[in-house]
């Protein structure tokens, strides 16, 4: 274990991300801040440094523990960063709402035959 380590290849390790490149392109793309500023890939990452990582509409609020370069079993990735009480409750609350809209969705009881296809593709057109 390093002293500094790349924030995609943490990111990457710590399964945030299931590839290094999609690692990349969300900090390239400013969806993840470092000790509140914007943040390249290939910045180097200290422990102690605060993360917040938007992803998927969830935003999650770290703090690095440990580093490492190597993708582990998801039980040794939890143990690299530590979550935020509030960041965790905000994610909660988002899910249930998220949850209850799904319910409330009106969902067709069949699909939709020959003629019900075409008119959707009308009203789609």
């Amino acid at each position: 274990m390093s002293d500094a380590l790349r924030i995609d290849k943490w990111l990457w390790a710590a399964r945030f991300f299931k590839t290094r490149s999609l690692a990349a392109q969300a900090v390239a793309g400013g969806k993840v801040q470092v000790n509140g500023a914007r943040a390249k890939p290939a910045r180097a990452l200290k422990t102690g440094d605060e993360l917040r990582i938007h992803k998927g509409g969830y935003e999650f609020c770290v703090t690095v523990l440990a580093l490492c370069a190597r993708r582990g079993p998801a039980s040794e990735a939890q143990r690299l960063y530590q979550e935020s009480e509030e960041s965790r409750a905000r994610r909660e609350v988002l899910r249930e709402q998220h949850r209850l809209a799904a319910a409330t969705t009106p969902r067709p009881e069949h699909r939709p035959d020959k003629k019900a296809r075409r008119q959707l593709r009308s009203l789609k057109w």
